[in-house]
């Protein structure tokens, strides 16, 4: 069988890595399944996307859509085109797609047009808020799919709550933490280690790149203002966004403990986490890794379609309201932090159960 999976944003680039390490072993032992690798271009930022593929050892694509940027409508509109003309060419008997991003809808809705069958990585998760682009994204995607495969138990009652067929729904971990585990030996410090003279557990990162905490110039500054505040005592990395460097050009946001610093790579970025003191964020898959690595994480939104990450990890939910702010560095400072403890199948077998799971669907 032939799989096409599609990659468009860093997060897929994580997720990916060892699903097409899973198929390659599978077809080294004489099963017959192979992959074609589609990049829509979706981030197509140089440290956002490139990196990852000398880091991860994934193999280049065979093929860029090189949709980059554009409204919603438009990147969408865009992706299907592409997509459309490379199904055409390219015939499979499976799409996959991961995680919740324009690619990963846009690309299951050309692929159910052609009457291709659709594996969704990562799938069921679910915030409850319609206002974020990735929650239409996984209503849209999840309605559409033939396979499901989930990270959590919450995932699959969210599924089976839509009348998913049970038999569809394979619970078989979390993918991102498979490169995670693998890949943390080579956690290596960026240059900003030195250059800024940090010392473990002595600092904190910070990641801000959703409209709700960004799009709206005051809300930002009040949010960084009452931040750095907090955590006078200790230097917070900042890692900008692309879309989050456009807005910050225009505010005055210069303070003695803020260090702003261009995206940085996978093995660089999960250095800094690793060995940082508190993380404050406002992404979904950072909470994941900073739940198995162990590391408080403070997330700026007020839902989260990783529920586990609060219930059994080290995340608490905070948004924009400045008193839950206050109250989660009180916690954090005075070192009452909750232990967190890792989620069921977060083990780095992830990706293994999934070619599994596909030699059984296709019969290989």
């Amino acid at each position: 069988m032939t799989i096409t999976i599609v990659a468009g944003a860093r997060p897929n680039f994580m997720k990916i890595a060892p699903i097409i390490e899973a198929i390659r072993k599978k077809n080294e032992h004489g099963y017959d399944i192979s992959y074609r690798l589609v990049h829509t271009g979706q981030h197509y930022d140089k440290n956002l996307s490139d990196t990852f593929f000398y880091e991860l050892n994934i193999p280049f694509p065979d093929t860029n859509l090189e949709v980059k940027s554009g409204t919603q409508a438009e990147q969408t509109a865009a992706i299907m085109i592409g997509f459309e003309k490379e199904l055409d060419k390219h015939p499979c008997d499976l799409v996959m797609v991961v995680g919740d991003v324009t690619s990963t809808m846009a690309c299951t809705i050309v692929a159910k047009k052609a009457g291709v069958d659709v594996a969704h990585v990562e799938a069921g998760i679910r915030s409850g808020d319609m206002k974020m682009p990735e929650e239409i994204n996984r209503i849209v995607t999840d309605s559409l799919t033939d396979y499901f495969f989930t990270t959590s138990s919450y995932a699959n009652e969210n599924l089976k709550s839509l009348g998913v067929d049970g038999e569809n729904i394979f619970f078989v971990g979390n993918v991102m933490i498979d490169t995670l585990l693998k890949n943390r030996p080579r956690f290596n410090p960026p240059s900003i280690w030195d250059t800024l003279g940090l010392k473990k557990k002595k600092y904190m990162v910070m990641t801000l790149h959703r409209p709700s905490n960004v799009d709206e110039e005051q809300s930002l500054k009040s949010l960084i203002t009452q931040i750095t505040s907090l955590g006078k005592d200790y230097p917070i990395i900042f890692p900008v966004h692309p879309r989050t460097k456009k807005i910050l050009e225009g505010l005055d946001l210069t303070f003695n403990n803020l260090h702003y610093v261009d995206p940085l790579g996978y093995l660089s970025f999960n250095y800094l986490v690793e060995n940082a003191f508190a993380v404050l964020t406002d992404s979904g898959g950072i909470t994941e890794e900073t739940t198995v690595m162990n590391v408080p994480c403070i997330t700026l939104r007020d839902s989260t379609e990783r529920p586990e990450t609060c219930d059994l990890g080290t995340n608490m939910l905070v948004g924009s309201d400045s008193n839950k702010i206050s109250e989660a560095f009180n916690i954090l400072l005075s070192g009452e932090w909750k232990k967190g403890s890792i989620p069921e199948l977060w083990d780095g077998n992830a990706a293994n159960r999934i070619a599994n799971c596909l030699v059984e669907i296709y019969n290989l």
